[in-house]
């Protein structure tokens, strides 16, 4: 995902407009099917920001899909759940005659405004890199939430009026915790203990740079330690569970990091840099450019 350029969706409707769709029926709510529209506008090997939530099912687009740390391919229900600022990517893999499906609603945080869903949303921890998983559902779960996102459609699709906003988010907030529900049963059939490990090791990197570190990087051992297991072992189990090392991890996370503050700050290079723990921006120029094939300021460049 990495060689390829980060293009930002500032709104639904400049969405819309790139998917070929007609224009939403509200600037700060959408709600579509899947299959309405050109398999060709949606696999073009690009990285995505979006300036909104998404979220969605989809199937059978003959593409495999990289978020997180992860791909995944959308031959059974796949939910994603990405919030602004998250950073994925697209890549096609094979013509396929299979009929698209699924649906995707799209939700501004402007939607939220004012309301206790704007302060709680992002609380959800598949909003986060943490989880590092797609949800994959079972018929019925499935049909559970298609059920509430029917009720959302039909507020959509409606004349909205003064408790339409109201009635949208209430249905959203149930659809996300039965989405949570859904991704509690995963964690205890899906390799659990490792999944929490894996979820430990996020937190303790985010923490780190987000603490402002001005100390170096974070080491492996540094991860390790905070995790009270050995660096070996730590790496081993990370690699069998993701393909990337703990160094890998720490690298991942730190461009994660630097492209978020570049593509939404006005920081200088050399700030950035020191921010994430560099002594000298031009390795922090060099570990970026090795990561993502552009230097920090061509990347920043792509946004305007």
């Amino acid at each position: 995902m990495s060689q390829h350029r980060v293009h930002r969706v500032k709104s639904i409707a400049e969405f819309h407009k790139m998917k070929g769709l007609p224009s939403p029926q509200h600037p700060l709510i959408s709600l579509f099917d899947y299959g309405t529209f050109e398999c060709s506008r949606e696999i073009n090997h690009k990285n995505f920001v979006f300036d909104f939530y998404h979220i969605s099912i989809k199937r059978s687009i003959g593409a495999k899909f990289k978020y997180g740390q992860s791909h995944y391919d959308f031959d059974d229900g796949v939910m994603f759940f990405i919030a602004p600022n998250q950073v994925f990517g697209i890549e096609k893999i094979e013509e396929i005659a299979t009929a698209k499906s699924g649906w995707v609603l799209m939700i501004h945080p402007d939607f939220l405004w004012n309301k206790p869903l704007a302060a709680t949303i992002r609380q959800y921890d598949f909003f986060d890199y943490a989880v590092n998983e797609a949800l994959f559902l079972s018929e019925k779960e499935e049909a559970k939430l298609n059920a509430i996102v029917q009720n959302i459609e039909q507020e959509y699709n409606a004349n909205m009026d003064k408790f339409s906003q109201g009635i949208i988010i209430s249905q959203l907030e149930t659809l996300l915790n039965y989405s949570d529900r859904f991704y509690q049963r995963q964690f205890l059939t899906r390799k659990a203990a490792n999944h929490q490990i894996l979820a430990n090791v996020e937190q303790v990197i985010d923490a780190y740079f987000d603490n402002g570190n001005t100390t170096g990087l974070p080491t492996v051992q540094y991860v390790a330690q905070s995790l009270n297991i050995s660096p070996m072992y730590l790496s081993s189990m990370l690699k069998s569970l993701t393909g990337l090392t703990t160094q890998q991890h720490i690298h991942e996370k730190l461009i994660e990091k630097a492209k978020e503050k570049l593509s939404t700050t006005e920081l200088t290079v050399s700030q950035i840099a020191f921010d994430l723990g560099f002594e000298h921006s031009q390795s922090f120029s060099k570990l970026f450019k090795s990561k993502t094939s552009v230097s920090p300021l061509a990347f920043r460049s792509s946004f305007n």
